[in-house]
């Protein structure tokens, strides 16, 4: 019996040595072409990975502003199915949970029951009550001026402050009492826009609900 370094010192030595390593160099660099395409191959499930990664911080602050939308519809409706509360003049806004509501409403009755309601409501942590009591004895001619009070507060804070009506800032007068709400990023924000309101021709008094955005 040949001893295994006599058969190998045979085989490289024998007369086939030269065929035989080459087709040993073929086979190598096969298979380390082999090995560099299945790690080709998972590269781009690695860049995958990362971009996901690197989205993820972005996935939750979309999936906070959902929340709050979600929670925003969900108030919406619950008032709208109440039959002592009219939807149509109350404002919801929602800043991390906490639910914010202003505008004018018919009674006391009517505004605690918009209260109730927003609190029954999944993912609400907080209710902000801020409806005023509308003034039941105001004329045709008083809702008129109402409106163009409106319309030019509406346009001075757009045009003075900054801030985005319908978006940041929510403009309700009734007989000449203004109420401002929503949220905004600053205390000066919240002061100038009241100042803007009480310079308006026609403005009687003014009710600065605006909040403050929570920071973080």
């Amino acid at each position: 019996m040949i001893a295994p370094q006599h058969a190998a010192a045979a085989y490289f030595t024998s007369p086939f040595r030269k065929e035989h390593r080459t087709e040993l160099r073929h086979y190598a660099a096969v298979n380390s072409d082999t090995t560099k395409v299945k790690h080709m191959r998972k590269f781009p499930a690695l860049l995958l990975s990362m971009g996901l990664i690197a989205a993820s911080g972005g996935a939750v602050a979309d999936d906070m502003h959902k929340s709050d939308a979600s929670v925003t519809a969900s108030v919406k409706s619950a008032l709208i199915s109440n039959d002592e509360t009219k939807a149509r003049h109350i404002n919801v806004e929602t800043q991390d949970g906490v639910v914010q509501l202003s505008g004018f409403v018919d009674s006391t009755a009517a505004r605690a029951a918009a209260e109730q309601a927003a609190m029954n409501v999944e993912g609400v942590k907080r209710v902000e009550n801020e409806l005023l009591i509308r003034d039941a004895n105001r004329s045709t001619g008083q809702a008129v001026d109402d409106t163009v009070i409106a319309a030019k507060l509406k346009g001075e804070l757009a045009g003075k402050s900054g801030l985005k009506t319908a978006t940041d800032v929510n403009v309700e007068v009734n007989s000449g009492v203004v109420e401002l709400s929503g949220f905004v990023g600053t205390a000066d924000e919240k002061d100038r826009a009241g100042e803007i309101a009480r310079n308006i021709n026609g403005v009687k008094d003014v009710h600065n609900n605006i909040a403050l955005k929570p920071k973080g």
